[in-house]
């Protein structure tokens, strides 16, 4: 029987999101030997036979929380719910192969809005090559709720985990970061002036690439696909979804290592560092915090670095340090501050 316990209550925004994820799972136990990671890395990885092994992820998008239908395109929406999860599977440096898919739906939504959404979805598994093979619909009285659960395969000898990072190990991270945060500063901007005007239109012509981020943003498939082809097994690796201080910041504490990440070694794509200056923001910070950028991150050895070294969709950024040395941000003027993680937190104070 469950106890019932009268204990003092404790605020959920006072651990915040992966505090409470830690805070609710520290004590549970693996009983199966099929279980090879559990709780605590971007997928679970489950061995199914000697040489594959299938890994697990899942991810729940709230309506208000996690995504404003003022200006997110349901197909849109349904896409970005399926890269969220997939984006997850290619950070264990696997292949995805499997989703499903479950969506509680109030009655303000007719069939013909969850058919776009659906769009959305079935787009996504088309393009990415992954089969829709299950899921649930049920009534919700507070909006849109999806949650997605996406399967793959990896073979067991190039899974990547956040745990393996030594130090001396090279920093690299896929593409460019922070454009999705500007593009949904840009689209919130648009969405006040249309309150003040609803006669207004929207100015989107300067942000294509910000606003693409923001609402279809595209999980790094090809990222596994060209490790593999360059004969590189990454030593650790997290998918860029919370800023990247946060998930620099996971990488250091599951490998138990320190890091120096250069300022002048983030890539940034000209638009971001533009409207930067437009809305009077420092791109640095953008980047580290900013959050749904859905690169990879991941570590290398040093012997590697000739393999990536003038690959034009990898960067590296830093370099692991010894744990006592802390986690460090080297900015431009050669100066070392502690990393923090200001990312995204979907648990907090209102």
């Amino acid at each position: 029987m469950f106890e019932n316990k009268n204990t003092a209550k404790t605020s959920i925004s006072e651990l915040g999101e992966f505090g409470l994820i830690d805070h609710l799972t520290s004590n549970i136990k693996i009983e199966r030997t099929s279980t090879i990671k559990g709780i605590g890395d971007d997928a679970a990885v489950l061995k199914m036979d000697e040489q594959m092994q299938t890994v697990v992820t899942t991810d729940l998008l709230v309506e208000g929380v996690h995504f404003d239908l003022s200006y997110m395109p349901l197909k849109h929406l349904g896409y970005k719910a399926v890269m969220v999860n997939l984006s997850d599977v290619y950070a264990m440096n696997a292949v995805a192969t499997h989703i499903t898919v479950s969506i509680a739906v109030s009655n303000r939504f007719p069939v013909e809005a969850l058919e776009e959404l659906y769009d959305g979805i079935k787009t996504a598994a088309h393009v990415y090559k992954v089969d829709v093979i299950g899921g649930d619909t049920t009534s919700s009285t507070s909006g849109l709720l999806i949650s997605i659960t996406a399967i793959g395969e990896v073979l067991e000898k190039k899974v990547a985990y956040r745990s393996g990072a030594k130090e001396n190990d090279l920093l690299v991270v896929t593409g460019d970061l922070g454009a999705a945060y500007l593009g949904l500063q840009v689209l919130e901007r648009e969405k006040q002036v249309f309150k003040a005007n609803p006669n207004a239109q929207p100015e989107l012509e300067n942000y294509t690439y910000l606003v693409e981020r923001q609402l279809k943003p595209e999980a790094r498939k090809d990222i596994p696909a060209l490790l593999n082809e360059l004969d590189v097994i990454p030593t650790a690796m997290i998918d860029v979804s919370d800023g990247l201080s946060s998930e620099v910041i996971h990488l250091c504490k599951s490998s138990t290592v320190g890091c120096n990440l250069y300022e002048d070694k983030i890539p940034l794509d000209p638009q971001v560092i533009s409207t930067c200056e437009e809305f009077n923001l420092d791109s640095t910070t953008i980047a580290l915090s900013g959050g749904e950028d859905y690169e990879l991150l991941f570590t290398i050895s040093n012997e590697d670095f000739p393999k990536i070294k003038a690959n034009p969709h990898l960067t590296v950024i830093g370099h692991m340090t010894n744990n006592s040395e802390g986690i460090h941000l080297i900015t431009r003027a050669n100066t070392k501050i502690p990393l923090i993680a200001r990312g995204w937190n979907s648990i907090k104070e209102e």
